[in-house]
């Protein structure tokens, strides 16, 4: 195995790993509860440390519990032990304080984590069988709207985090053709969309999502004053009689694809080349598990798939590049355009279709 495609995970003690797969989901658990019961910030802001007696005294816990915890942090390598005092590690803080590491634990435990328990009947029957655990829908984003507001908060603060840096990179890439209009497919919450009209006044929006998601964006575009810009277009792009609206100069489609089947991509695709006009331009922003700078981004662009087989649709996932080039070229496109690391390990792909640049 070559060293890219080595897993973190592997170079620990492998006796150690297979433990810690083992208890992983209990020791999760374990980490997710020394945040949010204060914890680790107790420990994080008091260097020196505490015993087990005073943690429990300060949050209000009872020593039984707050041994139990302070036990699991210790194996699970965020807290230390010495002179009887517990200390936060790097681990711990980052547990504790990094965004990224916060949105993914919240993501995981409100979204994912009950229907993980799903996951090989969900592989099986190629549905997501874990999403019975949020509600009864046929994929997620039937049901997003329709889902807890602490499901909600963690679903799209996951979702805007790994796309808000990467939308600010990717302006100046989509707009260097000057595209007056633009279709924004699957464009949620209306986020892409508002930067467009504020990066360029001239340009013409028309988002299509389903109706759930185009409520949100409703809100948000008329919050913003735009409503003369920007068009909403409801449509179910599952169904593949289902046409996009056409005479674009610009496609855009940002974490989008990896919601589908490599069927179901070819087929948005075909429509996609319909709805351009002559000389437009496609673009597809996808974070790719090949093409991530790091074994961090690998980590969790290939465990997102999980969420993708167990929850979102179960029959989609993250995928290597050569599958969404390939699938490009049976739709008839071409890529003109390759930018990787726009955002946290996102990649652009600018697409003609055959007739022209």
């Amino acid at each position: 195995m070559s060293e890219s495609t080595r897993s973190p995970v592997a170079k620990m003690d492998p006796t150690v790993a297979a433990q810690a797969l083992a208890f992983g989901p209990l020791i999760f658990q374990a980490a997710r509860v020394l945040r949010d019961s204060g914890i680790l910030e107790l420990l994080d802001e008091h260097p020196a440390g505490y015993d087990d007696v005073e943690v429990a005294k300060r949050t209000s816990m009872s020593v039984y519990s707050a041994r139990v915890l302070l036990e699991a942090g210790l194996v699970a390598g965020m807290l230390e032990l010495e002179d009887n005092r517990y200390r936060v590690t790097v681990v711990g803080r980052l547990i504790q304080r990094d965004r990224m590491t916060r949105i993914n634990m919240d993501f995981v435990h409100d979204v994912c984590y009950q229907a993980g328990f799903h996951l090989e009947e969900a592989l099986r029957e190629g549905k997501p069988a874990g999403l019975k655990e949020l509600g009864d829908w046929s994929t997620i984003y039937e049901g997003l709207a329709e889902c807890s507001e602490q499901v909600r908060d963690s679903w799209f603060s996951f979702d805007h985090y790994y796309s808000d840096i990467s939308f600010r990179r990717a302006l100046p890439e989509v707009f260097r053709h000057k595209p007056r209009s633009l279709l924004d497919v699957g464009g949620n919450t209306g986020r892409w969309s508002l930067q467009c009209c504020k990066y360029d006044p001239d340009v013409r929006i028309t988002i299509m999502d389903l109706p759930g998601q185009l409520d949100d964006a409703r809100v948000a575009i008329e919050e913003a004053g735009l409503a003369d810009r920007v068009t909403l277009h409801a449509g179910n792009l599952l169904d593949p009689d289902v046409p996009m609206p056409t005479g674009f100069d610009a496609i855009w489609m940002s974490q989008f694809l990896d919601c589908f089947s490599e069927e179901q991509i070819l087929t948005i695709l075909q429509r996609s080349a319909k709805a351009l006009a002559p000389g437009g331009r496609l673009h597809i922003l996808e974070t790719y598990w090949n093409r991530q700078p790091n074994e961090t981004a690998r980590y969790c662009v290939v465990g997102t798939s999980l969420y993708f087989a167990a929850v979102a649709n179960g029959n989609s996932k993250m995928y290597h590049s050569d599958r969404m080039i390939e699938l490009l070229g049976r739709a008839g496109f071409r890529t003109v355009h390759d930018v990787d690391n726009l955002g946290p390990g996102h990649t652009l792909l600018s697409c003609v279709h055959d007739g022209g640049e």
